[in-house]
């Protein structure tokens, strides 16, 4: 997949090209259909596949408060899209100037112009342009001027009922439902950082060292202990996950610590990605270290369990 970040630099349209265009914010299961149909016309047509999505997250920029927490940072978005199999990602620097465009001279000069749109997918809800003012409606009107053709989706439900969407998925992981998040993005929810220092407790107070990671601009799990998938040095390993502010030592600091099973490597400065598999209890604030050292024996425990289970040929989506 091919990555354009500066719309001035496409030097000349892509052949055919069957567009679709959004956020992508967790490139969950409802956007993978999208891309699937974008490739699938593209290929009935003898055309290129193409992805729009911005950055930063437009939101952020209309409402300038660092709203909504994401579900993808910028490169899992690139790394899950490329995934899919798109040729094609344009990414659109997102600003103020930008908002301000109206939605006709957003289809004519770039999706048109610039691209060298011939068909677009999108869903139902889409809106586009200055104030939101480019609808379906409008898209419509403007293929049968400009020639080129509008394809709407439907909505991909999960279990038949409920829609899946970014939104809701973020209200899953702030609430700790960690396999209703799965479901609708067709993996674990995943976060990642460097490994920084900690409060030099885990290996020298309690025993169990801990890689530590700080959240940038994703979306954080409710508070608790998670069992996680740790993904580092090339390779995947199991672990145990806090989240929150370890109330036992009242210091009121927020941490992600992990504990990685059967693990003596040092991964200070190193990148790792952490896939949240199952929340295992609410934090909790014990009368001694030694009660908590007993707890994080038990969580261990029924991570490695939970983790056996999810390893097992038999589990899936």
């Amino acid at each position: 997949m091919h990555v354009h970040k500066n719309l001035a630099k496409i030097s000349s349209p892509f052949p055919n090209a069957v567009v679709t265009i959004g956020n992508f914010d967790g490139v969950h299961l409802g956007h993978q259909a999208l891309f699937h149909e974008v490739i699938e016309k593209a290929d009935a047509i003898g055309g290129t596949s193409v992805a729009i999505t911005f950055d930063p997250h437009p939101i952020r920029v209309l409402k300038g408060n660092g709203d909504p927490p994401l579900l993808t940072r910028f490169e899992q978005k690139v790394e899950l899209i490329a995934r899919s199999g798109i040729a094609e990602l344009v990414c659109i620097p997102f600003t103020p100037e930008f908002a301000s465009l109206s939605a006709e001279a957003f289809v004519k000069d770039i999706l048109l112009r610039t691209i060298g749109m011939k068909a677009i997918v999108t869903g139902k809800d889409y809106t586009f342009g200055k104030n939101r003012s480019g609808t379906i409606d409008l898209l419509k009107s403007l293929a049968t001027q400009y020639g080129f053709e509008v394809i709407v989706s439907d909505w991909i439900l999960h279990s038949g009922e409920e829609r899946i969407s970014s939104t809701k998925i973020r209200e899953y992981i702030l609430a700790g439902e960690m396999d209703a998040a799965r479901k609708m993005l067709g993996r674990h929810y995943q976060i990642s950082g460097t490994v920084i220092s900690g409060r030099n407790r885990g290996a020298k107070l309690l025993g169990f060292p801990t890689a530590n990671i700080a959240l940038h601009d994703e979306v954080c799990p409710k508070t608790g202990v998670y069992a996680v998938t740790v993904e580092c040095l090339e390779k995947v390993f199991w672990g145990v996950a806090n989240i929150g502010y370890s109330p036992t030592f009242d210091d009121n600091l927020f941490t992600i610590e992990i504990h990685i099973l059967d693990f003596h490597n040092d991964i200070y400065g190193k990148n790792i990605r952490v896939n949240i598999v199952e929340r295992i209890r609410d934090e909790q604030k014990f009368a001694s270290l030694n009660e908590l050292t007993d707890q994080i024996r038990k969580d261990i425990h029924v991570a490695r369990n939970i983790l056996i289970a999810w390893a097992s040929p038999d589990a899936s989506l």
